[in-house]
């Protein structure tokens, strides 16, 4: 991939910024998902025009018949990633000839299942791997990762405080109960 300006990615930048210089509440973009329950655990959401299946392994309840929710997890934080080194590439001038990443991440699923209230129900750790083919210098490509590491949206939803406000709705309630 290049990383001349001018680019494609550098274009939507520099138009961005100028939709969002006068007026920065055009800044402001809402994605949405919808999903309901499909089998013993599983579920179908939908995004935009696209659906996703979930489920979960065997060993966890499900039929193992799609990826689980940290599983998609992992996915997004991946494809997050590849979005922003490719933006950020293009934005430093930095040549990227191949990009290939890897997550991980440790769960004890004591905290899921609720056996251990000490034990945290989601990741414990999650563990990047970037590898990177091309000309440049290996502090170039440290200068990509930070700018990266910087901008990232799902690593900054992960790293970050995201409040996350449920309200629940059922036909028993009067009014919809908020909880955090």
């Amino acid at each position: 991939m290049t990383a001349e300006s001018g680019t494609p990615l550098n274009d939507i930048v520099e138009a961005t910024a100028r939709a969002v210089a006068d007026d920065p509440a055009k800044a402001h973009v809402v994605f949405t998902a919808d999903g309901i329950a499909e089998g013993a655990v599983g579920s179908a959401v939908t995004a935009g025009t696209y659906t996703v299946r979930v489920d979960e392994p065997a060993a966890l309840g499900g039929a193992g018949t799609a990826p689980n929710p940290v599983e998609y997890y992992l996915a997004a934080l991946i494809s997050c990633q590849v979005v922003t080194y490719r933006f950020w590439a293009q934005r430093l001038g930095i040549e990227v000839e191949q990009l290939r990443i890897r997550a991980e991440g440790d769960l004890d699923v004591r905290g899921f299942f609720g056996l251990d209230d000490a034990v945290r129900a989601g990741f414990r750790e999650v563990r990047v791997q970037v590898r990177i083919d091309g000309p440049e210098s290996a502090e170039r490509y440290a200068e990509l990762q930070q700018a990266v590491d910087a901008h990232c949206p799902v690593l900054d939803i992960s790293t970050g405080h995201t409040p996350v406000l449920t309200t629940l709705i059922t036909p028993n309630l009067e009014d919809s109960a908020v909880l955090a």
